[in-house]
C-alpha cells in the first residue's frame, strides 16, 4: 500500500513539475522543436525542493491511509452491505409481515397459474414452414429421450435452460427494431421478456429439485450455445417460423411434464415437498408438493404455446406484432 501511495504522489508531483516548468519557461520548451536538450533544460528549471515536497506529500497520504484503516477496524464488527452496487437493499416484506428472502423476483411478480388451461390444444401443421418447424422439434426430441430417459427432474432442468432463450432473443430483436423504426411494439417486447423470465424461474425451481451432474452442466453449455445462435438467425430470417418452432417446443414440454406427473402418481419419483422458492413464486399453499409445482409449470408452458402460435399466425397473415396487442401475461 505504501509503494502504491508513493507512486500516486510521484505521478501527481511529476505532472505539476512538468506543467509548471513549461508555463514558466516557454522559450525553453515551446520552441520550434522539443528535443532532448530542451527537455533537459526544462526539467533542470524545476524547484530544488521537489524531493522534499514529494516526501512530505507521501507522508501525508500515508497518514490518511492509516486513519482509514483504523476507521475500518472500528467498523469491522458492524453488518456489511451485501449488494453488487454497495447499496443496502430495501427491506421487503410479505403481506403477513415476514421478510422477503428472494432477490431473483419480487412479491409483486408472483401469481397463481391457471391450471384449467386447455392442455390438449395442438396446432396442426398446414404450410411448409409449419411442417418444417414441427419435424425439427420432433427430431430434436429424439436425443433428449435417449440421454435423459425417465430422469424427468434433470430433463426439466435441461429443457428450461433452452426454453428461456427464445423469449429473450425475440424481445431483444423487437426492442432493436422498435428503436430503429421509432415506433411502439404493441406490448410484445414485454410479453416475450416476461416469457423468458418465467422460464428462468422454472429453472431456478428445478435446480432445487435435481442437482445436475458435471456432464449435464457441460451439455447445457453446448446446447445453449448452439440453440441461441441458431434461433437468433432463424428469427432474423423468419419470425413466423421461429415462433412456430417455440410453439411446438412448448407442446413437447407439456407432454414431458404430463409424463413427469404420471411417474409422481405411480410413486416412481418421490413426491417431495415443494421448494420454498416455488411456494412463493406461484403462491402455493405451505404444504404444497412437487406435484403442485409440476402442475403450475405445465400450465405456464401451455400459455407459452398459445402465445407463440398466436404470434406465428399474426406473421402468416401479413401483420407485424406491433399491429396486434400482445396477450395478457401471467399475473
Amino acid at each position: 500500500m505504501g509503494s502504491a501511495v508513493a507512486g500516486g504522489v510521484l505521478l501527481r508531483q511529476l505532472g505539476k513539475g512538468f506543467f509548471v516548468s513549461s508555463a514558466a519557461a516557454p522559450g525553453r520548451v515551446m520552441g520550434t522543436g522539443f528535443g532532448p536538450a530542451r527537455a533537459a533544460a526544462a526539467w533542470a528549471w524545476r524547484p530544488a525542493r521537489f524531493g522534499s515536497s514529494l516526501r512530505a506529500a507521501a507522508a501525508e497520504e500515508g497518514e490518511k491511509v492509516e486513519a482509514n484503516r483504523g476507521q475500518a477496524g472500528k467498523e469491522e464488527g458492524k453488518e456489511k452491505v451485501a449488494s453488487y452496487w454497495g447499496v443496502s437493499p430495501p427491506k421487503i416484506t410479505k403481506p403477513d409481515g415476514t421478510t422477503w428472502r428472494w432477490r431473483s423476483f419480487m412479491p409483486w411478480e408472483t401469481y397463481q397459474s391457471d391450471t384449467s388451461i386447455d392442455l390438449e390444444k395442438h396446432h396442426v401443421p398446414s404450410t411448409l414452414g409449419d411442417k418444417l418447424a414441427f419435424w425439427t422439434v420432433k427430431v430434436l426430441r429424439a436425443p433428449t429421450d435417449i440421454f435423459f430417459q425417465r430422469r424427468y427432474g434433470c430433463r426439466a432442468m435441461m429443457l428450461e435452460t433452452v426454453a428461456a432463450v427464445p423469449g429473450m432473443v425475440g424481445g431483444l430483436l423487437l426492442h432493436c427494431k422498435s428503436l430503429r423504426r421509432f415506433e411502439h411494439s404493441g406490448g410484445w417486447i414485454r410479453a416475450l421478456l416476461e416469457e423468458a423470465e418465467n422460464e428462468r424461474m422454472h429453472l431456478m425451481t428445478f435446480m432445487e429439485v435435481s442437482q445436475p451432474r458435471w456432464y449435464e452442466r457441460a451439455l447445457v453449455f453446448a446446447v445453449q450455445g448452439v440453440f441461441f445462435n441458431a434461433y437468433f438467425l432463424a428469427y432474423l430470417a423468419s419470425p413466423k417460423l421461429a415462433h412456430r418452432v417455440v410453439g411446438y417446443l412448448e407442446e413437447e414440454a407439456i407432454h414431458s411434464y404430463t409424463e413427469f406427473l404420471k411417474e409422481l402418481d405411480k410413486g416412481t419419483i418421490e413426491n417431495v415437498p415443494a421448494p420454498a422458492i416455488a411456494i412463493d413464486y406461484w403462491r402455493l399453499p405451505p404444504d404444497a408438493t412437487l406435484r403442485d409445482v409440476v402442475l403450475s409449470v405445465r400450465a405456464d408452458e401451455a400459455h407459452h404455446r398459445d402465445v407463440n402460435h398466436f404470434a406465428s399466425d399474426i406473421h402468416r397473415q401479413g401483420h407485424e406484432l406491433r399491429e396486434t396487442p400482445a396477450p395478457l401475461g401471467y399475473h
